[in-house]
């Protein structure tokens, strides 16, 4: 019999409805399944097992009395910089005070009023700005497929969180790939959706929130909450009536770009490759016509944006006192110091190579349907590793797959591809065309039925 905790929040929302499952016998399941796994994982922050009892027993109630919510009763975990009232918000470093917010962030309010029964926070490194589970504030964050090595950034707790099965929904954030290399790394299902698409409070260039799942209804499911209008986010898009779960669809038909060189940074490991290579035949075995496009992000646009936030950085860093900035990581340090010195114009050039990336990712994705990609040149590495380089002064080599579609506005998600030899799982992107969020979720629901039978979740204790 499958366990409460790995139930998908579509299978509890029917349990509940049937009064086969009662929220409160959930929530003790999940939380006994975080309780078990936490010692190894520490994916966790904040962890509000009391609190989430009792959201569970308001949801019985609901469901008793007919007036159940969108997503009543279903656990669910917020990533750290994701304000939730009466939660301090650290961003993962030792160098921020831990004041509790006074409200919810957008997406954390359209959970509270679905009904979702929150467990808790979810893991970040400092400030964000890592692939990686390593912070100066929370304990080391693992990857569930092997502890030894890490769940990817910077939501990492939420990628573990999913993948260990602490309940089937997960909300993280992405500005350059922090939901999908995560998603990659831990074998689940991650969306960033285009700006905007999901109200976010404070917005920023490239900066989502979205769903991190085992499966795409689940994330669907989440989309169809997180979408809806909050007037804080200045930079979100006009509500639309989507039909999130409408998920069927037909490939045939459909013109699919393959891009398999990401034009720098680290090189496609070859079971990468072969996976995705091995996921675009099927998707022309299927009726699709699967096309080459070439490479369109390039060096200088990739060190202009790293110069840019480098900067960002150490205008925040360097206006703390002496005392508190010893506090942060020192790769994190080490890195931001790098934008110490620049100039006006440097910076200024940095920032147009933002746009210089979006205005090529959309030129060069405009003749396909959708784009298929590694969302990473590499699997999980070593858990104690700031990223794969390990090194402040080549930070970002790993994210050429991904940063694009921030920049871009496009929606895109990782998906699990396959395994290579040694288990770790192999994250295929999905990129669709700006606005088309919906497509992005049909396309990879039909990767889930085009694919070979996953393997168990992994289970720590």
């Amino acid at each position: 019999m499958t366990d409460l905790a790995d139930l998908a929040a579509a299978d509890l929302l029917d349990g509940y409805r049937a009064r086969r499952l009662s929220p409160v016998e959930v929530a003790e399941a999940v939380i006994r399944r975080i309780e078990a796994s936490e010692p190894r994982l520490a994916a966790m922050y904040a962890f509000d097992p009391d609190g989430a009892r009792a959201a569970a027993r308001e949801s019985e109630r609901r469901w008793k009395a007919g007036a159940a919510l969108p997503l009543d009763g279903v656990p669910v975990t917020i990533k750290e910089n994701i304000a939730s009232k009466g939660v301090p918000i650290p961003l993962g470093t030792a160098a921020r005070d831990c004041v509790p917010s006074p409200v919810d962030a957008p997406p954390a309010a359209r959970l509270r009023e679905a009904g979702a029964v929150i467990l808790g926070k979810t893991t970040m490194p400092d400030f964000g700005m890592l692939s990686s589970g390593l912070s100066s504030f929370h304990p080391l964050t693992r990857n569930p497929w092997d502890t030894r090595l890490n769940p990817g950034g910077s939501s990492a707790g939420a990628g573990a969180a999913a993948a260990a099965g602490y309940g089937p929904l997960h909300l993280g954030t992405d500005i350059g790939g922090s939901i999908r290399l995560p998603a990659s790394w831990c074998g689940i299902v991650g969306l960033k959706p285009s700006l905007g698409r999901v109200p976010i409070d404070p917005p920023y260039y490239g900066r989502a929130a979205g769903p991190m799942t085992r499966s795409v209804h689940d994330t669907a499911l989440l989309m169809r909450e997180l979408s809806k209008p909050d007037w804080r986010d200045s930079m979100s898009l006009p509500p639309q009536d989507i039909d999130w779960l409408a998920l069927d669809r037909d490939v045939k038909g459909l013109r699919l770009g393959l891009w398999l060189d990401a034009g720098f940074g680290l090189p496609v490991d070859p079971e990468v490759r072969a996976a995705i290579e091995a996921a675009a035949r099927k998707f022309e075995t299927a009726g699709a016509r699967v096309e080459p496009i070439a490479s369109f992000v390039t060096r200088e646009m990739l060190d202009g944006l790293d110069a840019f936030w480098r900067l960002r950085s150490w205008l925040d860093i360097s206006a703390m006192p002496a005392e508190r900035r010893a506090k942060v990581l020192p790769y994190i340090l080490r890195w931001a110091e790098g934008g110490r010195d620049l100039t006006g114009e440097q910076t200024y050039r940095g920032m147009s190579q933002m746009m210089a990336m979006r205005e090529a990712a959309v030129r060069a994705c405009q003749p396909f349907d959708f784009v298929l990609s590694p969302t990473a040149p590499c699997v999980a590495y070593r858990a104690e590793l700031a990223g794969p380089t390990n090194d402040p002064a080549r930070p970002l080599e790993h994210i050429g797959f991904t940063v694009a579609f921030n920049m871009s506005e496009q929606p895109a998600a990782s998906i699990n591809a396959g395994y290579t030899r040694a288990g770790l799982p192999i994250g295929l992107q999905i990129a669709g065309r700006r606005f088309d969020d919906l497509g992005v979720l049909q396309l990879a629901r039909a990767w889930e039925r085009l694919r070979e039978p996953q393997r168990d979740w992994p289970l720590v204790a």
